[in-house]
């Protein structure tokens, strides 16, 4: 009784009614903290906070790695880099290269990711326009040279002649026009022909002729001769975009001394990009005016690329060919560069002995369509058993020679020509010359090329070369086989239309065995690993 009573007072109290109220509002405000501190920790123990605060200062920790002023670390290609090199070279090759795993203790070999090829702005044919100077006198002749390279449909280009000429429906001949008049230009020189005034305008006027979709203009004379797929080739380096002015220098050291060193000589060609020709055509009239006493054309050309400021790009595949005589020893050892060009057909002998200069012409284009990249390209081997040193320019011709000649001697032009003022002068000429041996037992014994096919089951492209046994070869006492015991030659190779998309290296040939006495064959190709030409003298043992 007593308890109930004083439970009833104490609830009947104002005062502990206030209290009591008060400590069941600060248990209900415990018990409300207690809910929220664990609802907290249960938030925090979720993975989902946790994923945006690492997406919120991954940036930051990426920003201060990488570009805050700080140490930096090496740039390294990562793997996916790697992986994408590795396809675009398998797209662009046969072959591929695995790369190696990354080790963070070695340093980065640059060099040794993938060696690039060069940047390449995908000009074809359709994108080249040919300017071709020609001579109403001589043009009988000299359009057999044009037809010889000429493909009717695929190259595009004019003829710009001086008076009207007789014409032919079928021919395989460019479009022919007629040069406008130069009369109003001066020119003074004394024993030059002022016709250089008009050839000197090819460019120009061609360009305003407006033909679609042109990158390129290239220039040559009617007895000029070009491997049209060579001439893609050595112009795709280029950027048509911008001012560039390609061809090279003549072969005789007086011509350029008495010309320039920095013109390209039009009878082997030249080529200016679009934006240059352009560029030409707004100053050129009042830039020949000011040259009335030079004496050709390309000097004129030169003349106005000087003021323009554009200098000249060589490309030793453009051939002036200031020569007189047998050109075996310049084309048996052409440089490591595609043929672009040919010049002076009429000045110098018939490519191909007993032939006429057009036919033999269009023999050389029999073998240059099968493989155009490699045209006149030198190979240099020896038979090991017979003691042979044999030099091979594919498409052309094979030389074999007694003894050991090193290939430093062999890819030197053997004087089998004279200079422009008809005189055996070695000193006359801009590169490196060899004499012609006096040696009886080494003058070479030369097979010129006979025909040639591709094999569609082996994709190789077979060439025959028969012994030319017009050349008198004068009795020898060495011991040693003697290559006039062989009749023909016969060469194996595969195209190779990409190999001036890499670094420049002459092919390699090998001698195989052969089950005919009177047959050599020989395998020319890219040289393998460790590959090299070679042959110990046997005192060397």
């Amino acid at each position: 009784m007593g308890n109930s009573s004083s439970s009833n007072t104490n609830l009947s109290n104002p005062k502990n009614i206030l209290l009591e109220d008060h400590h069941h509002q600060r248990n209900q405000a415990q018990n409300h903290s207690n809910s929220a501190r664990t609802s907290h920790l249960s938030f925090l123990r979720s993975p989902l906070p946790w994923l945006f605060i690492f997406l919120f200062f991954l940036p930051l920790l990426l920003i201060s790695t990488t570009g805050g002023g700080g140490s930096r670390k090496t740039c390294r290609p990562s793997s996916s880099t790697y992986s994408h090199l590795s396809l675009v070279d398998k797209a662009n090759s046969s072959s591929s290269v695995v790369p190696e795993e990354e080790d963070d203790d070695v340093p980065p070999r640059v060099p040794a990711l993938y060696p690039q090829r060069p940047r390449m702005f995908n000009t074809t044919l359709d994108h080249i326009v040919f300017g071709i100077a020609a001579s109403s006198v001589l043009w009988e002749t000299r359009k057999e040279y044009i037809k010889s390279w000429w493909r009717p449909g695929k190259t595009r280009g004019v003829v710009w002649i001086d008076k009207r000429v007789r014409t032919y429906r079928n021919d395989p001949l460019p479009e022919i026009r007629i040069s406008q008049d130069t009369s109003r230009f001066r020119y003074t020189h004394p024993v030059g022909d002022r016709s250089a005034v008009r050839i000197s305008r090819v460019v120009t006027e061609t360009l305003r002729l407006g033909k679609k979709g042109v990158r390129w203009f290239v220039m040559g004379d009617d007895d000029t001769v070009f491997v049209v797929d060579n001439v893609v080739n050595v112009l795709s380096k280029y950027d048509h975009t911008q001012f560039y002015y390609v061809g090279s220098s003549s072969e005789a050291h007086v011509q350029n001394i008495f010309f320039s060193y920095s013109m390209a000589f039009g009878g082997g060609g030249f080529a200016i990009s679009y934006a240059l020709a352009l560029e030409l055509l707004r100053m050129q009239d009042r830039c020949i005016q000011r040259y009335p006493g030079l004496y050709g054309s390309d000097d004129r050309i030169q003349a106005c690329m000087t003021e323009l400021g554009v200098p000249l790009t060589k490309e030793p595949g453009f051939h002036q060919y200031d020569v007189y005589g047998d050109l075996l020893g310049l084309l048996g050892a052409h440089p490591v560069a595609p043929l672009v060009s040919l010049h002076h057909i009429d000045v110098v002998q018939p490519i191909f002995p007993k032939m006429k200069r057009s036919r033999a012409l269009r023999h050389l284009m029999s073998s240059a369509v099968l493989d155009p990249a490699s045209i006149f390209q030198q190979s240099i081997c020896y038979d090991q058993n017979r003691f042979w040193s044999i030099s091979v320019s594919w498409g052309f011709v094979v030389q074999i020679i007694r003894g050991i000649i090193s290939p430093r001697e062999l890819e030197m032009p053997s004087r089998t020509f004279l200079n422009w003022f008809r005189k055996a002068d070695y000193i006359g000429y801009a590169f490196n010359t060899r004499p012609v041996s006096r040696h009886p037992c080494q003058r070479p014994f030369v097979f010129y090329l006979n025909s040639a096919k591709y094999d569609e089951g082996r994709r190789q492209v077979i060439g025959y070369y028969n012994l030319d046994k017009t050349r008198r070869i004068p009795g020898c006492r060495w011991r040693l086989d003697s290559p006039g015991k062989i009749d023909s030659v016969v060469v194996l190779k595969r195209p190779d239309p990409l190999r001036w998309h890499k670094s420049p290296r002459r092919d390699c040939c090998r001698v195989l065995p052969s089950r005919r006495n009177q047959t050599m064959y020989i395998w020319v190709g890219n040289c393998a690993d460790g590959e090299i030409s070679e042959l110990e003298h046997p005192q060397q043992h």
